[in-house]
């Protein structure tokens, strides 16, 4: 069965970095659009940014853009998020996601591409710490 599984959260000061990773299972990772996408509390679920079946194409919301890179090494079948100047509000639960309905069609073309909706398998999520 699809499994999603991120690791890589916790508890960082503010300007800090993370590096968070989503190994897949049971699909054919490099055939899908991944995603990455957080919530807090008492917030919606946010996209914040999704990467091309092949690695070539990404996106991110104007929230991380400049400060996040998204990543995917298809040989391994693992989703990175490079996270860097966090700030307190970047606190949340991080999930990774997979489009493997194929709305994308396997690509990653702005903001389109970051509704939440077009993503069906979820992993467990990580939580996200940024201290100020």
């Amino acid at each position: 069965q699809v499994e999603l599984v991120e690791s890589g959260g916790g508890l960082v000061q503010a300007g800090g970095s993370l590096r968070l990773s989503c190994t897949a299972s049971g699909f054919t990772f490099d055939h899908y659009t991944m995603g990455w996408f957080r919530q807090a509390p008492g917030k919606e679920r946010e996209g914040l940014s999704c990467i091309s079946r092949s690695g070539g194409s990404t996106a991110y919301a104007d929230s991380v853009k400049g400060r996040f890179t998204i990543s995917r090494d298809n040989a391994k079948n693992t989703l990175y998020l490079q996270m860097n100047s966090l700030k307190p509000e970047d606190t949340a639960m991080y999930y990774c996601a997979a489009d493997t309905k194929m709305d994308l069609y396997g690509y990653c073309t702005g903001s389109y591409s970051l509704i939440v909706s077009r993503y069906n398998y979820w992993g467990q999520g990580t939580q996200v710490t940024v201290s100020a």
